[in-house]
Formats: structure tokens, C-alpha cells, sequence
């Protein structure tokens, strides 16, 4: 699934880091640091797919060679405390091309280009090899003055102030998602990516009425492994996967991340087969199918992906994703309440009205009549689950001989119908 990730941080000179040294790295490439006189060599650096600079217009010629770039951009600062450089992070889609990571990264480096008039140096990375292969990324280096045609000049205050650098910021966030939206689209994806807090995407779903979504989003934001933590489990993925066993993470932080992961995983598998089932349900109903009929079919169809899982399971791990557990919760809850049930009965009656509930009332063991005297119906019927017992119990055979009876009573109700709208028939 696509992800977004953007990230802004600077290069400072009080933190012992160099613009040249940054490069250097980012790039593979080695560059002799004259302000320090030290030689920065990362030409062994492997995974660097891409690299590529981009200047101004008007920029001097200089400009196009690397070393020279960050050199002048070392010498212009003179201050022990100086930022000499930007760094925007960039997460790039393991759904499209190679070429169109490569296009839209070159489009975001040109419209930081157009917008602040910085230099600009690009390297797309590939996923590490012990790590996740959908990571593919970019490190994009910027210049934190403008370059004009006589080198570099004013500071880009307007990122630097906090009264607009947030501003700015999440412009060039949102610009980022477009981008990647584009693309996405363009390769006939389906996946969207989402540049606003997890909290506004969840307002947003609540005024579509998507309450699913919105329940999906109800959680924190992932916590950053870091460099260390970072490296420790990506040896211990390796290792299990070398050993043919399951990965279980090292650190702490490492167990907060997988178990994140896996709820949302596990949530986003739930929803996509509710979809199915649902979809699936409305098709055979549609093609004359009983009730019964419809929703084996739906369920054959919501389990499919994985044949080892029963329907218990599929309701189960529903239930855990969906479910508030009762430690986080500090409103009292009656003792054996079905929390995910309950958020499902209120979808489903959202979206079909008395038939929906009259559906998920039944799959709670209740006939139409308990819904309410209005129904018109004074005799308890059985239950879908009751319904669905007898026949997974009833042989194949038996049961086919019911289904044509039961299409035989209704071909007999819409001959009673057509009768009585028979205006020749009348009295």
C-alpha cells in the first residue's frame, strides 16, 4: 500500500555536519571539503539509482559541478553555527516505474527550484537490500540561499521564519501528495496517498460517512524507529527469514511499530473482504438468489484469499481491529457487549436503511418481528444463523431439492401478485 512521508531537516554546522559531507554521502561520490580540508569519499556506497542537479536558470555554470556547488555554498557561510543546507526526505512509490519516480522527484526538485530559487541535488535510492522492497526514496539537498547569476546570495528566510516556514512546508507536503497522485493514477493504481495529519483525514472520512475509514484512522502516528533501532531489526528480519521462522522484533520501539503495522494490516484485509462480501451478497440477490444462497456465496467469496481461515477467524480479527479494548477505553461497557458488531449494524443500516437493519437484526438471532409491529409479521422466524446451521447440516442433495421449492414459492407469490394488479380480474 502506497505511503506518504515527507521530512524537512537541516544540515548545521553546530551539530559537526558539513553541506559537502552531505552530498558526498547522499550521492556516492567523493568531494575534498575546502573549508575543512577533509575528503569525503562514499564512491562504495551501493543502492543509489539516480542522481541529478538542478539550478536556476540563470544560475552560474559552476553550479552543474557537484563538488564546486557545495563548496560555494560551504564558503559563503561564515558563521561557526551556520545551516548551510536542506534536506527534504522523500518516501516514492514502490507502485509506479522506476521512470516515474524518477519524473515526479525531478518535478518536486524543480518547483523548489521555481518557488525559493535554491540549488538543488537529487539521489534516489533504492530499497535497502536487508530491508523493506518497497522502500524506494530520495534525499533532496537544497541550498538555503538563493543562487543568482553571481553565485549565491539571500538567505530563504521565508522557510526559515516560524511564522511561514510551517506554512510553506505543508504547501510543498500537499504538492508532494499530488504528485505522487498523479502518478499513481496514471499507472492505474487504485491506492491514494494523504499528506494531512491523521486527525484531519479522520474528519474528513466521518463528514463522507465512511465510517470505516474513520475508525481505521482513529490512532496514533507511527512511531520513528531511528538509525539504531532501525538497524537492529532490519539484522533480525533477516535472520528469521534466514532461519525460516517468524520475525518477532528486538527493541521496544521495534514491537510498538510491527504490532501498529499489523493492526492497520490486518484492518485494511477486513475491510477489503467486507467489501467483497458485500458487493458479492448484492450481485447474487440481484441474480434471483435466496437470502441464504447469497450470503454462502458472499462469505465463500470474503474468505477466498485465504482458504487455511474459517469465518471465525475472518469475525475474530474483525473484532480485535474493530473492537476498543477495554483499557482504552473509560466509559463503562455492558459485560459481553459486541463492540464491532455494533459499529458493523450501524454501517450497514447506514447504508440500507430498514432492510439493513432488518438484516444485521436477524444475524444477531432475532426475527423480523422483534423490529417492530410494523413489520406485519406476528410468527418468530428462524434466525440466519439458525438458517445457516440447517444448511451446512442438510446434505447437497437435500438442499438442492429446497432451493426448488423455495424458488417454486416464490414464482407462486408473483402469480398471486400479478393477479390481484389484474385490473380485468376485479370487482
Amino acid at each position: 500500500m502506497a505511503s506518504y512521508h515527507l521530512s524537512v531537516k537541516t544540515i548545521k554546522r553546530s551539530a559537526g555536519r558539513s553541506a559537502t559531507a552531505a552530498a558526498a554521502y547522499r550521492v556516492g561520490e567523493r568531494i575534498e571539503c575546502q573549508r575543512e580540508g577533509r575528503v569525503h569519499d562514499y564512491t562504495r556506497k551501493q543502492g543509489i539509482e539516480e542522481t541529478f542537479i538542478v539550478t536556476p536558470e540563470y544560475a552560474p555554470d559552476w553550479a552543474s559541478d557537484r563538488s564546486r556547488l557545495w563548496n560555494e555554498v560551504e564558503a559563503r557561510e561564515t558563521r561557526r553555527n551556520s545551516v548551510t543546507a536542506r534536506e527534504w526526505e522523500l518516501a516514492l512509490p514502490s507502485e509506479i516505474s522506476a521512470e516515474d519516480r524518477s519524473q515526479i522527484t525531478r518535478d518536486f526538485a524543480q518547483e523548489l527550484v521555481s518557488r525559493y530559487g535554491v540549488a538543488v541535488d537529487v539521489a534516489i535510492h533504492a530499497p535497502h537490500r536487508e530491508g523493506d522492497q518497497r522502500n524506494h526514496h530520495a534525499h533532496v539537498l537544497t541550498s538555503t540561499r538563493k543562487l543568482e547569476a553571481e553565485g549565491f546570495t539571500t538567505k530563504t528566510r521565508v522557510l526559515d521564519s516560524a511564522k511561514t516556514g510551517g506554512v510553506e512546508i505543508e504547501q510543498m507536503r500537499g504538492l508532494w501528495a499530488e504528485l505522487q497522485n498523479r502518478a499513481l493514477e496514471r499507472a492505474g493504481e487504485a491506492e491514494r496517498v494523504d499528506h494531512r495529519s491523521l486527525e484531519a483525514q479522520r474528519e474528513a472520512a466521518l463528514d463522507r460517512g465512511d465510517e470505516l475509514s474513520a475508525e481505521e484512522l482513529d490512532r496514533d502516528p507511527e512511531l520513528k524507529l531511528g538509525p539504531a533501532a532501525n538497524s537492529m531489526e532490519r539484522r533480525a528480519k533477516a535472520m528469521a527469514e534466514r532461519q525460516g521462522r517468524e520475525y518477532v522484533p528486538v527493541t521496544e520501539r521495534g514491537a510498538v511499530v510491527h504490532a501498529a503495522r499489523q493492526a492497520r494490516a490486518a484492518f485494511r484485509e477486513m475491510r477489503e473482504r467486507l467489501d467483497i462480501a458485500r458487493e458479492t451478497y448484492g450481485i447474487e440477490r440481484e441474480a434471483g438468489q435466496g437470502r441464504v444462497s447469497a450470503g454462502l456465496a458472499a462469505l465463500r467469496a470474503a474468505t477466498a484469499k485465504d482458504r487455511d481461515r474459517t469465518p471465525e477467524d475472518f469475525r475474530e480479527r474483525l473484532a480485535r481491529v474493530v473492537d476498543r479494548s477495554r483499557d482504552q477505553d473509560d466509559a463503562p461497557k455492558p459485560e459481553g457487549r459486541n463492540y464491532a458488531r455494533e459499529r458493523l449494524k450501524e454501517i450497514m443500516e447506514k447504508d440500507a436503511g430498514r432492510d439493513g437493519q432488518a438484516a444485521v437484526h436477524k444475524l444477531d438471532g432475532h426475527s423480523e418481528y422483534d423490529l417492530g409491529e410494523d413489520t406485519g409479521r406476528e410468527a418468530r422466524k428462524p434466525s440466519v444463523n439458525e438458517r445457516l446451521k440447517d444448511v451446512l447440516n442438510t446434505p447437497r442433495e437435500k438442499l438442492e431439492i429446497e432451493d426448488e421449492r423455495d424458488k417454486e414459492k416464490e414464482q407462486e407469490v408473483e402469480k398471486d401478485r400479478d393477479i390481484d394488479r389484474d385490473s380485468g380480474l376485479s370487482h
